[in-house]
């Protein structure tokens, strides 16, 4: 008979308990009972692919990925063992690796929805949009109300131009699971690039996402024991999964570095997925660092609320990855949107989004945004220029006898609108011709059918696959002006454009997102390149194509003059953006705040 003390459970029971754990969601208690069993039995397949999940879901890729593979060796015929090691794979950026799993798993198990449905995923992020379209469908041919393949779809969509299909599917994965607070996401930035959508409609479809997804979490809200002293010195808190080398990195990395730490104090808060020296740059300038891959966003906003976090910064809007569920839960007095694109959250618990005079005139639309709009003085963005670049060449017009003109902005941004636009400027500069950068070969035959059915031959458009960073900016060598897409224009290519010597045409336009040309223009004093309709935007671009000396003269001088812009005054920029958010905080100190 068993004396007194703890339970003598077998290993079997150990793993029962252990997987009950993981149903709940407590990851912890999994963890440390699959070490229990793997204790007892070192080479128990199913403790060690389950141990991995647990570290796959809290973004410990590499742990996941060789305890995985251990359980593998054991039971190399499991096709959720090879699906969710190419998981691991792909988020630790081994996209090859990847989709060799995935095809194995497929190979195991042909008609396996959620290996095409992750071959899928490590395909799109391949850059191979076709290949990633044809994965989603086989899964949805499997199984047609999988939520979640129709909003793979979209997103592949998406990166191949075609909007109005992303749109539908993203409609479709909602009809089918209306809790998929990421679908709806995905849904409201895809608007924003469909010319119909105007702010008006655009707020009304995200303050849905708000009455879906916010409501329910009105009620966690807690008073805020925040000190109200407002001359202190204020903790400011950024939320993001791109503290790298993307857009989003690019233009926070010189505000942050530039905050005055005697006003500021910086926490970051991180799902950063592939870290880079920007990564490292972020941590070095921040006072504190949180991990967040596997934090839930009610565990995440308790942290922020232990953090004594003053000022909390969504960088992402409805971008991939946001944390818009955390900011539902309000964890700081104070709440603001910045950087992801120039829109609005809808949420009624972000109180502010900053945004500057050319996005948003002075006493135009306020009332198209769910936050309070709060103008920086000059611009919005803070440009940090590539470290090594070559110099500005002469236009290349000059040599080859012709105009080129070139666009190298995310593919999803080629609307018909646009096409048919750039067509209009072929047609009014004799012999020009369209430099376009787009990875996917077979994409490029909607935006040349477009073309020609303007009356343009197909042999006056190039396009150039997908290049690395280093080749990338020795494209603009090739192009003398860029043409801005609509309705949303281009922000960090316009801006690299213009580092590189090479101005940009752009149409003001009926949204923020398609007023980022003006807004990177004005502040580098090139408003004579910004047209207020179709029209003029040909005239500009023919005007400006038929005057080589200005271009070449522009061209040799621009670096220089954006270097002096506000536009990569870093220390000024960052005086701007400490000085809003001394005025948000004061708000709020005073009871004047939302």
């Amino acid at each position: 008979m068993n004396g007194g003390g703890a339970p003598q459970w077998s290993a079997d029971q150990v793993m029962r308990i252990a997987i009950q754990h993981h149903d709940a969601g407590r990851l912890p208690e999994a963890r440390a009972m699959y070490r229990q069993v793997l204790a007892r039995q070192p080479n128990q397949p199913a403790a060690l692919y389950l141990l991995g999940i647990v570290a796959l879901q809290t973004g410990q890729w590499d742990e996941s990925i060789e305890l995985i593979r251990r359980a593998i060796a054991i039971d190399p015929n499991q096709a959720n063992y090879h699906s969710n090691l190419g998981n691991a794979l792909l988020n630790s950026g081994r996209i090859d690796e990847a989709i060799a799993a995935f095809s194995e798993a497929l190979r195991l198990k042909p008609d396996f929805v959620a290996g095409h449905n992750n071959l899928g995923n490590a395909l799109r992020d391949k850059g191979r949009t076709d290949e990633a379209i044809a994965a989603y469908r086989q899964a949805l041919q499997i199984q047609p109300d999988l939520a979640h393949a129709h909003s793979n779809l979209g997103n592949a969509l998406m990166d191949a131009g075609e909007v109005a299909g992303a749109l539908a599917a993203y409609r479709r994965a909602l009809e089918l699971n209306p809790d998929l607070a990421f679908v709806f996401s995905n849904l409201l930035y895809v608007i924003n690039f469909i010319p119909d959508f105007d702010a008006a409609k655009i707020l009304e479809e995200s303050r849905g996402w708000a009455e879906r997804f916010e409501r329910p979490l009105v009620a966690e809200v807690l008073p805020h024991p925040n000190d109200r002293s407002p001359t202190r010195r204020i903790r400011v808190g950024y939320v993001s999964p791109d503290f790298r080398g993307h857009p989003v990195g690019r233009f926070l990395v010189q505000p942050i570095s530039n905050h005055d730490p005697q006003n500021m104090e910086v926490f970051c808060y991180s799902d950063t997925r592939l870290c880079d020296d920007f990564t490292a740059k972020f941590k070095q300038s921040a006072h504190a660092w949180r991990e967040c891959a596997g934090v839930s966003d009610a565990q995440l906003a308790r942290q922020i609320r232990a953090d004594r976090i003053d000022i909390l910064v969504d960088l992402s809007l409805h971008t991939a990855g946001n944390r818009l569920l955390v900011f539902a839960r309000k964890p700081a007095p104070v709440q603001v949107t910045w950087l992801g694109y120039p829109g609005t959250t809808g949420l009624s618990g972000i109180d502010y989004r900053l945004t500057d005079p050319y996005l948003d005139p002075p006493g135009e639309g306020d009332e198209l945004y769910a936050e309070q709009s709060i103008r920086l003085p000059s611009t919005s963005l803070c440009y940090s220029a590539p470290e090594r670049t070559s110099e500005a060449n002469p236009p290349p017009a000059l040599q080859a006898g012709y105009v080129t003109f070139g666009s190298f902005n995310n593919f999803t941004k080629l609307s018909d609108v646009t096409i048919a636009l750039w067509a209009e400027v072929l047609r009014a500069v004799a012999g020009s011709r369209l430099l376009i950068k787009a990875r996917q070969a077979r994409r490029w035959d909607r935006v040349v059918g477009l073309i020609e059915k303007c009356g343009v031959a197909a042999d006056r458009v190039e396009f150039i696959g997908g290049v690395g960073p280093d080749q990338y900016f020795g494209l603009y060598h090739c192009v003398d002006i860029c043409l801005d897409p609509t309705p949303y224009s281009g922000h960090t290519t316009t801006c690299d454009a213009l580092w590189m010597g090479v101005p940009t045409v752009t149409l003001r336009g009926r949204t923020a997102v398609g007023r980022g040309g003006v807004s990177i223009l004005s502040s580098v004093g090139l408003t004579d390149w910004i047209a207020q309709n179709p029209q003029q935007y040909v005239s500009i671009a023919r005007a400006m194509a038929e005057d080589l000396p200005r271009l070449a003269q522009l061209r040799s001088t621009l670096r220089r003059r954006m270097q002096n812009s506000p536009l990569m005054d870093a220390k000024r920029f960052a005086l701007d953006l400490d000085a809003a958010f001394r005025r948000m905080w004061s708000n709020w100190c005073s009871g004047a705040g939302r």
